[in-house]
This record gives C-alpha cells, sequence and structure tokens, in this order.
C-alpha cells in the first residue's frame, strides 16, 4: 500500500491494527493540522522507498479510540509497527534523518 493522501474518516479498529502482518506506519493526524501539512513530504518520501511498508492514514481528534490506544497527544505521530506490534515512533517529524531511522527499524522482507 503506497503513500495515502487522505485521512480515514473511520479508524480501523486496534484488534484489525495489531492483526496486521509485515511492515506499516500509522500515521494520526488531521487535514487541516498546519504540521501534518508540513511533514506530508517528509512522509511521502520515506514511504517512496519501502514499497513493502502499509500507510494507514487516520483521522484523529478527541475520544477517537485508536489514536487514544497509542497515546497520541500530537499530531501527527507515526506509529512504525512490524506485525502489528510497535517498534518505533515519530511525533512532529522534522527532517528526514528522523524518519529514516525509524524506517531503519522495519526489516525488508
Amino acid at each position: 500500500m503506497p503513500y495515502q493522501d487522505q485521512h480515514l474518516a473511520q479508524a480501523p479498529s486496534l484488534e484489525a491494527i495489531q492483526a496486521l502482518r509485515g511492515n506499516a506506519v500509522l500515521e494520526f493526524g488531521t487535514a487541516w493540522c498546519g504540521h501534518c501539512q508540513g511533514a506530508q513530504p517528509l512522509i511521502r518520501d520515506a514511504l517512496h522507498h519501502r514499497p513493502d511498508v502499509a500507510h494507514v492514514k487516520v483521522e484523529d481528534g478527541p475520544g477517537r479510540p485508536l489514536g487514544r490506544s497509542y497515546r497520541v497527544k500530537l499530531w501527527p505521530t507515526l506509529v512504525f509497527l512490524r506485525d502489528g506490534q510497535e517498534v518505533g515512533r515519530s511525533v512532529r517529524p522534522q527532517n528526514a534523518a528522523s524518519l529514516d531511522a525509524e524506517m531503519a527499524k522495519l526489516p525488508r522482507d
């Protein structure tokens, strides 16, 4: 699954995320968030080089259960998953190096 432009309005359940196999990046944010908009080129580039990584872009907000399950406080927050388990995290990424370091935690299939 390549880079996703749009946030999912309806988030998957925690159980569905935990059932994912392989590599995935779970991105929390909103379309109107300036920090989220600013980070998109970095996220797009990081995922462009890793076609083996699924991208799940979830609209987040107060009371949204998936974001609360991952204790998301700031947007964008990217949770790096291997077989549904968190192996890394990036909050408000500012540069490619910070994302590359987290992506390196995901083994190539």
